[in-house]
């Protein structure tokens, strides 16, 4: 194989993220000619409507996983969190990279969520945010924020090109700290937030190799690029997910990490909207899918049924 077609999101840290891949690969196969092919999705077009209207998880794959399907491209690079947990007919995960940091970054003039004053407005599109932060600050007010990167941090009156800032900025916002680091815009984060108090969503800061699956030479080509530690950490949290989503956006949270003697150790949260009601929990394990499977049975039963039923009631509205 000599030419590799990756299909990617048109967005700065997509291209970004993609890059990187290819930069792996070529320094792997130095004859190979690689090509990117970047695509819209459907949450690239519907900026200004809330993700949890968009049709649930997949908004920011199903074109591309199409265009893999198709044989417009042979494989694809996304960021993990941003696929379903059920992976279309005939497509595989080649690799999953080294994971980078899976903290969110929250970034205000303020400098950390406890500063805010009581009413600030922070923007996020995220429930998961927005419950996260109801918990810690019902006082604060909640607006959807949609966009790239940049287009956050200048909403948040960090100015990164030199472009003119809106004029009316939020008083925060937040962002995943890898998205940060991977584009050099990392030194704007003001605060990192303690996981134990602001989880990250399922898979935050991975990135995925998608292939199909009949392609046996490309998979092994991309082999070299998967890292089991994270492949066995964002597994037991997508399987936590799978349990829990029922196909759409929900405010939850869960992050995996492999101990010492190998095991899996993941803690989770699942809340209500409002962050007004939660249950968390943690399991250890060995197999990762299992670990996943049995904490989200363990916090269904435990009052997360009830809740998540109360949040599917309220996203219908």
């Amino acid at each position: 194989m000599t030419g590799i077609r990756i299909g990617t999101r048109r967005s700065p840290l997509a291209l970004q993220q993609t890059q990187a891949v290819a930069a792996a690969l070529q320094q792997r196969y130095p004859g190979l000619t690689l090509q990117v092919v970047p695509i819209e999705t459907g949450g690239d077009r519907n900026t200004d409507a809330a993700l949890s209207s968009l049709g649930g998880t997949g908004v920011f794959t199903r074109e591309i996983e199409a265009a893999l399907q198709g044989c417009v491209c042979d494989l694809a690079v996304h960021s993990m969190k941003d696929l379903a947990t059920a992976m279309p007919d005939g497509l595989v995960l080649g690799a999953v990279l080294q994971r980078e940091d899976p903290r969110d970054a929250f970034i205000s003039p303020f400098g950390t969520l406890s500063a805010l004053p009581r009413g600030a407005v922070v923007g996020t599109s995220s429930l998961r945010r927005r419950a996260m932060l109801g918990r810690l600050r019902p006082d604060l007010e909640v607006v959807n924020l949609r966009g790239n990167v940049h287009s956050r941090l200048r909403a948040a009156g960090i100015d990164i090109d030199g472009g003119r800032l809106p004029s009316r900025k939020l008083d925060g916002t937040f962002l995943a700290l890898a998205g940060l680091r991977r584009l050099g815009l990392d030194g704007h984060a003001t605060q990192v937030l303690d996981p134990s108090l602001f989880l990250p969503a399922p898979a935050q800061g991975a990135i995925a190799v998608q292939l199909r699956e009949d392609d046996a030479s490309l998979m092994d080509l991309v082999a070299f690029l998967d890292h089991d530690a994270t492949r066995r950490s964002v597994t037991a949290e997508r399987a936590f997910l799978q349990v829990m989503e029922g196909g759409c956006q929900l405010p939850l949270g869960a992050l995996a990490q492999v101990e010492d003697d190998g095991g899996i150790h993941l803690f989770a949260m699942v809340l209500t909207l409002d962050g007004a009601e939660h249950v968390e929990g943690d399991e250890r394990g060995t197999i990762p899918q299992s670990v996943g499977e049995a904490l989200a049975h363990r916090l269904l039963a435990a009052g997360g049924d009830a809740i998540l039923a109360r949040v599917k009631n309220e996203l219908r509205r």
